[in-house]
C-alpha cells in the first residue's frame, strides 16, 4: 500500500507542476495581451486568448483598467497558488507530515485559494454592473466562472489547515513530554 501511495503522490506532484507550468503560461501570455492592448491594438486578433477590450477602452478607460488589472490578478494569484502547492508537496515528509512548514503552507494555500474567490465574484459582479449600464464586453465569464467553488475550497481548506496546526501542537506536546 506504500508503494502505491507513494506512485500516487509522485503523479500528483507532476500533475501540479503541469498546473503551474499552464497558469504561469497563462499569465505571462495575459501580461503581453495587456501591454499590446495599449501600444499595439490592431494586433490583438493574433494574441492569446484574443482578449478584446479596447473597446472598453475607448469607451471608459478606468473600466477598463480596473477589469483587466482583475484579470491579471486572478491569474498571477492563481500561478502563484500552485507555486505553493509545488513547494510544499517537494518540501513534505510523508513520514512525518505534522510540521511547522506543511502547516504555514496549507494556511497560505487556504487565504490564498479564498482570495481568488473572493476577487473573482467581486470582478463578475463588476462585469454585470458594467453591462447593466451599457458596456458591451466580450465573454469575460471564463476568467471567474468558479468563484464560488474557490471560496467553499478555501474554507474547507483553512478547516483542515487548522487540524494540522493542532496537529503540530499536539505532536512538539508529545515531543517534550518524551
Amino acid at each position: 500500500m506504500a508503494i502505491i501511495n507513494k506512485y500516487i503522490f509522485t503523479v500528483l506532484q507532476i500533475v501540479a507542476w503541469a498546473i503551474f507550468i499552464g497558469l504561469c503560461i497563462e499569465a505571462g501570455g495575459l501580461i503581453v495581451n495587456f501591454f499590446f492592448s495599449l501600444i499595439k491594438p490592431e494586433s490583438i486578433g493574433y494574441l492569446y486568448q484574443k482578449l478584446n477590450l479596447i473597446e472598453l477602452y475607448s469607451n471608459n478607460k478606468w473600466a477598463f483598467f480596473i477589469i483587466y488589472s482583475s484579470i491579471l490578478s486572478l491569474s498571477i494569484l492563481k500561478s502563484y497558488l500552485f507555486y505553493i502547492v509545488v513547494r510544499l508537496t517537494h518540501k513534505i515528509d510523508l513520514s512525518n507530515p505534522f510540521s511547522t512548514f506543511v502547516s504555514k503552507q496549507i494556511m497560505y494555500i487556504s487565504y490564498y485559494t479564498l482570495t481568488i474567490g473572493l476577487l473573482s465574484y467581486i470582478a463578475k459582479e463588476t462585469v454585470k454592473a458594467l453591462i447593466n449600464h451599457g458596456m458591451l464586453l466580450t465573454d469575460l465569464s471564463r476568467f471567474w466562472v468558479d468563484s464560488e467553488a474557490f471560496i467553499m475550497m478555501g474554507a474547507v481548506i483553512y478547516i483542515i489547515s487548522t487540524i494540522f496546526k493542532k496537529g503540530v501542537e499536539i505532536q512538539s506536546e508529545n515531543q517534550l513530554t518524551i
